[in-house]
């Protein structure tokens, strides 16, 4: 009998089928393959010579495919299924062949299939998925799991970029230029990686993509519909970039996914649908959901209430996902009667309810977790085969839990910014303070000053607001003028500069201060007195500031200087280079429009204003020092994206050991400080494993005080992405919607 052997070929769809018909029709030649089926003898040999391949047509013009698919299957049934041994082999993607048997020879995996964790929210958004989705990760991490995470944001933005700070906090630049979520930014710092665009999803991308292949015909004129052409662009992006590398060239084992809202918003549906079919697509093996929902404790009872996580659960489970974990949120620790009644009513074991409870400072959180038993649930729900932890697991990260909480000497430090009303718009440049106020062992005092507030306008208007302002600013000891957009509150960050300038107080400007600290050298010093920047005023006399010949007016979304770019340094002797570690280059991450004049250039570096580093073409300037001061730096890039806990970023290490006395002593001995606080303070103390797990930031988007907590121990709010840090905040009279929509962009 004739035999082919085809059970390499896969069929996927109609289309596949036709070819495989086509195929079967070219190799047996239409007559012999037919004619053998009804041979009396079916054991003879098939001894009549075959017609060219050139003189079989194809199977769409001899039979429909269906017609086709309805003979073998009477074929078979009549007994002749020995004339098939080549069709009865071939495997098919669906599990079934088009004959109706199984395919007999499996499909073989050639790597280890990815793992992925969905968290989701519920109740309340600002709940803590980022910490949550962050610890999960800290945990693999700490096990030796290479870890990815993606962040789902439902809005129709294509990305962050165009975002008023007021609307999300601040807009996180990654190495490729991608303007996303500050989530993403708590992820790096958590996990020490390195993310792309692509690990931010929006709406906006989904359907942008979409509409692109229909109209280049992807579709073959279908109608393309939520499901299912976006549910299956979502679930195919998932896949893609979970398998992109995040830290060298290794590929992540496990992604963890954080679907941004709750769970019930119209605008996250597309999502939950399309996570409802991944977890069929990936198998139940490989895929994991932990719901993260809030367990509150009214005043007037102070008994906590499961009602609103059983609904949140329950509204989960009708959408087709059904949760492994329940992390339950609340301000006080859960007793074991409310987690057997979670665990009752919401169809899970009691060990999968982790309660976790605001705590005095957020790296505790990965700790309780791990007390909770989440590593043997995941090694065991996920199949990870983890080894055996050590007896010191995590031992470097209960060390930074316990140092975060016994260091009391302060340090103030004052931020005169422009979107003050929200602290998480400036929540990279907290947490780089943070960082390298813990590494030479003092606390952070952060004092938020609206800028518009030491204007003078402000001293004839709201005297009280300005007197407070400069109350704070000179109670400081040091200050940092931070980037934004915009000539609303320009004047008072150039007044803070001079302040800072005249009574040689330490200071630290990025991107904008380092704009305004050029102005105000070029009215005071150089006594140009109509300098000014283009942006704010496009016909000044002396423009100190102009816009790139890159930037495109009628654009606003991503047209500016973004990513990771080359800054080469041309002074030895400069203290910035020296905080780098006197390397001759470095790369850092950039976000502006707006460029130093380099025409004014010669003229400020005469008068003591040294441009010391530039970019590799040498035409833009990138960092300024002014001579004789014990701090005086500013930057055009943004070193903030870069800090990591274990490695502060140099300009705010440089800017807290300035502050309190201590930088000229710090270079002096080789970037060491003599206390036990320099293990802490230099990457080469601590093994690759523990500056992996010190790699983690503060990710609370808010803080709140609970009552008059004790000092030294104040009691944080675990939010959904960012930390906030003690000190008072002064804010503009009114909301100033309008300038707030034009400086985000």
């Amino acid at each position: 009998p004739l035999s082919c052997q085809l059970s390499s070929h896969f069929v996927r769809n109609r289309t596949d089928i036709v070819a495989c018909v086509n195929l079967l029709l070219k190799l047996f030649h239409l007559g012999t393959f037919f004619a053998a089926i009804f041979r009396d003898n079916p054991s003879s040999q098939v001894e009549h010579p075959l017609p060219p391949l050139s003189h079989v047509p194809p199977a769409r013009s001899l039979l429909h495919k269906t017609r086709f698919m309805h003979c073998c299957r009477r074929a078979i049934a009549s007994g002749c299924s020995q004339f098939f041994p080549a069709v009865s082999r071939v495997r098919f993607a669906s599990g079934v062949s088009p004959l109706g048997r199984r395919p007999t020879v499996p499909a073989a995996t050639s790597e280890a299939a990815m793992k992925y964790i969905l968290v989701t929210g519920g109740v309340i958004s600002g709940v803590g998925k980022g910490v949550i989705a962050s610890s999960f990760g800290t945990l693999l991490h700490a096990c030796g799991i290479n870890v990815t995470s993606i962040k789902i944001d439902p809005y129709i933005n294509i990305d962050a970029g165009t975002f008023s700070p007021y609307e999300h906090g601040e807009v996180y630049v990654l190495d490729d230029g991608g303007e996303v979520d500050l989530d993403l930014g708590n992820y790096e710092r958590f996990l020490d990686i390195t993310l792309h665009r692509d690990n931010n999803i929006t709406t906006g991308k989904v359907y942008k993509q979409v509409i692109e292949r229909e109209r280049i015909g992807d579709y073959l004129g279908k109608t393309v519909q939520v499901v299912p052409h976006i549910t299956d662009a979502i679930q195919e992006w998932v896949e893609r970039v979970a398998k992109s590398p995040v830290k060298g060239d290794v590929t992540p084992e496990v992604c963890v996914v954080e679907l941004g809202g709750t769970i019930g918003d119209i605008e996250g549906m597309p999502f939950v649908e399309a996570f409802r079919q991944f977890q069929f697509r990936v198998k139940r093996e490989n895929f994991c959901v932990a719901h993260v929902s809030l367990v509150p404790s009214p005043r007037s009872t102070g008994e906590p209430k499961t009602k609103p996580t059983q609904a949140s659960v329950r509204e989960l489970r009708g959408l087709g996902l059904s949760p492994d974990l329940i992390v339950c949120r609340s301000e006080k620790p859960i007793g074991n009667e409310v987690k057997d009644k979670i665990s009752n009513f919401c169809h899970v074991a009691p060990e999968q309810v982790i309660c976790i409870h605001d705590l005095s400072s957020i790296y505790h959180v990965p700790l309780l977790m791990d007390e909770a038993g989440v590593i043997d649930f995941l090694s065991e729900r996920l199949q990870l085969n983890l080894p055996v932890r050590p007896a010191r697991f995590m031992q470097s990260w209960r060390d930074l839990a316990e140092r975060v909480d016994n260091v009391y000497k302060k340090v103030n430090i004052a931020l005169v910014g422009k979107y003050t009303k929200l602290e998480d718009s400036y929540a990279s440049v907290s947490k780089s303070l943070l960082h390298a106020s813990l590494a030479v062992g003092y606390k952070l005092n952060l004092k938020f000053i609206e800028a518009c507030h030491l204007e003078r306008q402000t001293k004839q208007e709201t005297p009280h607001l300005y007197y407070e302002a400069w109350q704070s600013l000179t109670n400081s000891h040091g200050v940092i003028v931070p980037g934004g957009f915009g000539s609303r509150g320009i004047e008072g960050k150039i007044r803070a500069c001079q302040w800072s300038r005249e009574n040689k107080k330490p200071f630290l400007g990025i991107c904008l201060g380092l704009q305004a600290a050029v102005i105000e050298f070029a009215r005071n010093v150089l006594n140009f007195e109509n300098a000014n920047s283009t942006e704010v005023d496009p016909h000044t006399t002396y423009p100190m500031v102009i816009d790139m010949p890159e930037h495109h007016p009628g654009h606003m979304g991503g047209t500016m200087r973004l990513g990771k770019r080359t800054t080469i340094f041309k002074d030895e002797k400069s203290k910035i280079r020296q905080l780098y570690n006197n390397a001759s280059q470095i790369e850092e991450r950039h976000r502006h429009r707006y460029e130093v004049n380099p025409d004014f250039v010669a003229q400020l570096e005469t008068r003591g204003l040294k441009f010391v580093g530039h970019d590799s073409e040498k035409t833009r300037m990138e960092i300024i020092e002014l001579e004789g001061h014990p701090y005086y730096v500013a930057t055009q890039f943004h070193p903030e994206y870069l800090s990591r806990p274990l490695k502060p970023s140099p300009p705010f290490l440089g800017l807290i050991l300035a502050s309190i006395g201590k930088l000229d002593t710090y270079l002096q001995q080789g970037n060491k400080l003599s206390s036990a606080s320099s293990a802490h303070v230099t990457s080469e103390s601590s093994s690759d494993d523990d500056a992996a797990l010190f790699s983690t930031n503060s990710l609370l988007k808010k803080m709140q005080l609970n009552g008059k907590p004790k000092a030294g121990s104040p009691l944080a709010t675990i939010g959904d992405g960012a930390e906030g840090s003690a000190g008072t905040s002064t804010k503009c009279n009114g909301t100033h919607v309008a300038d707030c929509a034009h400086e985000s962009k």
